[in-house]
């Protein structure tokens, strides 16, 4: 494993169901550790890395630089309840957050919000994957997806 990666990060990719050329959403990536080894791993996939902060966004641009020359990565800043795919741009395979707030429970209200957009952004079927299992947990989808349960039977943020 390479080293710039901490024992907790290499556990969650490891954990997460890789196969070369797909497609990755990585909410809130901070200066981008994970994204970048989440795109050695993919090979010719690619890799959209999100975070709200400008500063994280500033230090993966800077950590990411062969990854995003090569059109393997690209990053973007957003918050993850106001993220929408562009026009052109093809849905993701699965998507993982780590320490999102929005996702983990810690804020309820933007993960309603939030959560329906991830379903968007990824193609039927994808998955979301956050931490706080062993090491990884997924959090089901399908309310938010077309045909989804009523809106009074979806779970909150952070339920799998």
């Amino acid at each position: 494993m390479p080293d710039h990666l901490s024992p907790r990060l290499a556990a969650i990719v490891d954990a997460l169901p890789l196969r070369p050329g797909m497609r990755v959403l990585e909410i809130g990536c901070g200066p981008g550790a994970a994204a970048r080894e989440i795109a050695r791993r993919i090979g010719g996939g690619h890799v959209l890395a999100i975070d709200r902060s400008a500063a994280a966004i500033a230090l993966a641009r800077q950590a990411c630089r062969a990854e995003l020359a090569a059109g393997h990565m690209s990053l973007r800043q957003v918050a993850i309840e106001a993220l929408a795919l562009a026009p052109d741009e093809a849905p993701y395979d699965i998507a993982l957050a780590v320490r999102v707030g929005a996702l983990d429970g810690r804020h309820p209200a933007a993960g309603r919000k939030a959560l329906p957009r991830i379903a968007a952004a990824l193609v039927p079927g994808g998955r979301l994957f956050i931490d706080g299992g062993s090491p990884l947990r997924e959090i089901s989808l399908a309310a938010w997806r077309p045909g989804g349960e009523g809106t009074g039977n979806r779970a909150s943020a952070g339920t799998p």
